[in-house]
């Protein structure tokens, strides 16, 4: 017979080790952290300007002033890893007054996640802005970390359950803590970088 104890702890450590599993992939995976805003544009002038951005959204060069601009302007959304925009169906979408909108979206590579911010952004002579630079690489490792730790601390769980022993539950109950953490600091990381980046980039 398998003591109660020991069941239930590891009935506890699976459910909560799969939870947060879940919910971190949830986090890492959604494209809507953060909601851009605009007006809706009018004239031939400018819907052929945001054709252009759009365009260059889609397959041109990573540049963060750019991407800034263009999801400002066609009602982006960004995601720790994703970025996306409010795109027409249509090719001719310039075109037509009430096009169909569609949400497109592009993941930031590993090389873009690590690469530099800049004072003004786009601007690549205007020094590094070490604050936010660190702020953008630790929103994107620190979800991981804490995923690192919820897996260690359901893999703890089920050993000490194998060996009947409750002396690691301390520990685990240590590394659901420092994940969650991790995973404050994660939300606080983006919130900060947010917050600066209107300091770098006026709105369109």
């Amino acid at each position: 017979m398998v003591d109660n104890r020991y069941a239930t702890a590891l009935v506890i450590a699976c459910v909560l080790s799969v939870l947060a599993t879940v919910y971190l992939s949830v986090a890492i995976g959604t494209q809507h952290w953060y909601q851009y805003s605009s007006p809706a544009v009018r004239g031939e002038a400018n819907m052929s300007e945001l054709r252009s951005l759009y365009d260059e959204f889609m397959d041109g060069e990573f540049d963060e002033k750019t991407y800034s601009d263009t999801l400002f302007r066609l009602n982006g959304t960004v995601g720790l890893w994703w970025r996306c925009v409010l795109a027409p169906a249509s090719a001719h979408w310039y075109k037509e007054p009430d096009a169909k909108m569609i949400l497109e979206c592009r993941s930031f590579t590993l090389p873009q996640q690590f690469t530099p911010k800049y004072k003004e952004p786009g601007n690549h002579n205007s020094g590094e802005d070490m604050v936010r630079t660190y702020l953008w690489r630790c929103q994107f490792l620190l979800p991981l970390v804490s995923l690192g730790l919820v897996v260690l601390a359901g893999l703890t769980g089920f050993c000490a359950c194998l060996c009947r022993s409750l002396t690691p539950t301390l520990g685990i109950g240590i590394l659901h803590l420092l994940a969650g953490l991790c995973t404050l600091a994660t939300v606080c990381c983006y919130l900060a970088g947010m917050d600066l980046l209107p300091q770098g980039v006026d709105a369109p």
